[in-house]
């Protein structure tokens, strides 16, 4: 059995009062060791051989700022990965940034050269993640592409070239040598008066990079604007019917988030709520251990 966090033996509450063992053991192992986010690889071509690959600011961050461990999650699909049971054994999901687009036709729409690179092994494995997350209570962060992602997933679809829009702004990455200067600020964005992002920001307007071509074209259902440019681009949604954190950004709050207040808050809100789902996970597993013996 585990000691409490106020030092009585937690074990001994199970059988008179499971529910004040449950908080019990929250308490006792928040933070714990090893708070799992998955993390959906893209499949690169390397020399004529896929690879399974997660940029380094993406896991950086997590481990930094939400004091969580990443897992990478390879792009297999359903064919091959029970994806079910691996949400199972994680406390997050966080759906990263890609060179590549989502498919047009998970959004009705015809494949064209336009819309291109695809990634279709990492569609097949990220959609239905996203949906089984949300279904499941995992909490769950979505960046650029897998902000896309999250509207597609849930029935909305895609501007191909926001940038030839009429009336929208040019949201691709500057054409600089420097990282800095790619992920830099470039735009305001307003902030829904009192939603997600405004209580974090503790304001009703940010600041930030952009780096990306497609944009959310039709809202899907089921999500709710949480920011967006001065050109009516949607850049933050949050998914209201969640039972758990769950937010999608356009923009790349990742690169170097321990230096920007807003970034760190972010990914420091989503690291609570995996460790919260990580403490309550060890807590059940105690309980069905004490209950067994």
């Amino acid at each position: 059995m585990l000691a409490g966090a106020k030092g009585y033996r937690v074990g001994s509450l199970v059988r008179r009062n499971p529910a004040a063992y449950l908080k019990a053991m929250i308490e006792a192992l928040d933070p714990p060791a090893a708070a799992l986010v998955g993390v959906p690889a893209c499949v690169r071509d390397v020399d004529g051989q896929p690879f399974h690959t997660v940029g380094d600011k993406y896991v950086r961050a997590l481990v930094r700022c939400a004091e969580v461990t990443p897992l990478m999650i390879p792009s297999l699909g359903e064919d091959l990965l029970d994806l079910r049971r691996l949400l199972g054994r994680l406390d997050g999901l966080m759906m990263t940034g890609s060179p590549s687009n989502v498919h047009p036709a998970h959004y009705g729409q015809a494949e064209t050269p336009e819309a291109e690179p695809f990634d279709p092994e990492r569609d097949a494995t990220s959609l239905h993640l996203i949906r089984l997350a949300l279904e499941a209570g995992v909490p769950f962060l979505a960046i650029c592409r897998g902000f896309q992602e999250l509207n597609v997933a849930l029935g909305g679809s895609l501007h191909a070239r926001v940038h030839e829009v009429t009336g929208r702004l040019d949201h691709r990455r500057p054409q600089h040598p420097e990282l800095d200067v790619q992920y830099g600020p470039q735009h305001p964005v307003s902030l829904r008066p009192n939603g997600v992002l405004a209580a974090m920001a503790n304001g009703d307007t940010l600041m930030v990079n952009s780096l990306h071509w497609q944009a959310v074209d039709r809202l899907a259902e089921g999500l709710s604007v949480e920011a967006w440019a001065e050109d009516g681009t949607v850049e933050a949604v949050s998914v209201p019917a969640a039972r758990n954190f769950a937010l999608g950004v356009q923009w790349h709050p990742e690169f170097k988030a321990w230096e920007n207040r807003f970034s760190a808050r972010l990914f420091a809100d989503f690291g609570t709520a995996v460790r919260r789902r990580a403490a309550a996970r060890q807590a059940m597993q105690d309980l069905a251990l004490e209950a067994a013996s």
